[in-house]
């Protein structure tokens, strides 16, 4: 292929149409009619020697040399707007963006609402996607462009990673109202829970790789006591609709246990062992640290998830 006369913006469209996989969402994606994107779609099979898009059922799927382009395209097209665009040109309520957040359900319930309530009135065109592709790998969804921005635990990060501490968030014991060994022990909501009487209940709590030790069993050994774990669950929410069906109980975030307690009927408890404090940062690759469109979301998110800090 001669690069001298192919047509560069037919890579707008292949671009609108791996993120779309119709014809008719990519035109309007990139402001062009359906018709329009198919002659584009036929001159790049033509250019490039590949069919690209195969019709499947009402959608088109990309074939694997289509694939293959999509990271390097969106690579580029990221790299061409921070190059491009001044922070003083970004308007937010014209952006029609799509980011892409990597998080567990803790922030489905704590940022998402806000965040979407923020997108309404500021910059209704943008589109924000929480994903959860790889819950023990949220920095390789970065390096891997399947994600714009993370909310990571630990602040040991790659040297290509940006970041900035948002909040530290404590653990308490949630259990449903009126928990019977609770009540026949005397503990109500607020009190801190008995050593023994925490040791004595039976516990879930959220793994996504379903693992048999999480928050707090670290805090119990070093005292030499462990917990006798039920069950986990791959996201907070199947934990605490459990814990408000069942006298299960489970060790979550403070925020997180503050925000469904009411909704569910729950109780929420202190611990007896010093549990150390969760620390969440936002990270994202430096190649997206000067794009206007990406520091305005990360000044949102940051906005909404700042307060949730527990000094």
């Amino acid at each position: 292929m001669n690069l001298l006369t192919f047509d560069l913006n037919l890579l707008r469209v292949l671009d609108a149409l791996l993120q779309e996989q119709s014809t008719v969402k990519a035109g309007a994606r990139i402001g062009l009619s359906q018709p329009a994107v198919s002659s584009a779609l036929g001159r790049l099979r033509l250019s490039l020697g590949d069919p690209l898009f195969l019709r499947q059922g009402q959608r088109i799927v990309p074939t694997d040399f289509a694939r293959s382009l999509e990271l390097p395209l969106r690579r580029m097209f990221d790299d061409l707007e921070s190059m491009l665009s001044g922070a003083a040109d970004f308007d937010p309520a014209a952006a029609t963006n799509r980011f892409k957040i990597a998080g567990s359900d803790f922030f489905a319930e704590m940022l998402m609402p806000p965040l979407a309530r923020a997108l309404f009135d500021r910059a209704p065109g943008m589109k924000v996607h929480l994903v959860n592709a790889k819950p023990d790998d949220y920095i390789g969804t970065l390096e891997n462009d399947e994600a714009d921005m993370a909310l990571v635990t630990g602040l040991d990060l790659p040297d290509w990673i940006d970041h900035v501490p948002v909040f530290k968030s404590y653990f308490v014991m949630i259990a449903r109202n009126g928990h019977p060994k609770l009540e026949q022990a005397g503990v109500t909501t607020g009190d801190t829970v008995p050593l023994d009487v925490l040791c004595d209940l039976s516990h879930a709590f959220m793994s996504p790789q379903g693992r048999t030790r999480g928050f707090g069993d670290a805090a119990l050994a070093r005292v030499g006591r462990e917990r006798r774990v039920v069950m986990s669950l791959p996201v907070f929410s199947g934990v605490y609709n459990l814990v408000a069906q069942s006298d299960v109980v489970a060790l979550i975030p403070s925020p997180l246990a503050s925000k469904v307690a009411d909704r569910l009927n729950l109780s929420i408890y202190k611990l007896p062992m010093l549990v150390h404090p969760s620390h969440i940062s936002l990270a994202w690759h430096k190649r997206s640290t000067s794009n206007p469109a990406h520091r305005w979301l990360r000044d949102v998110v940051l906005e909404i998830l700042t307060p949730l800090d527990e000094d």
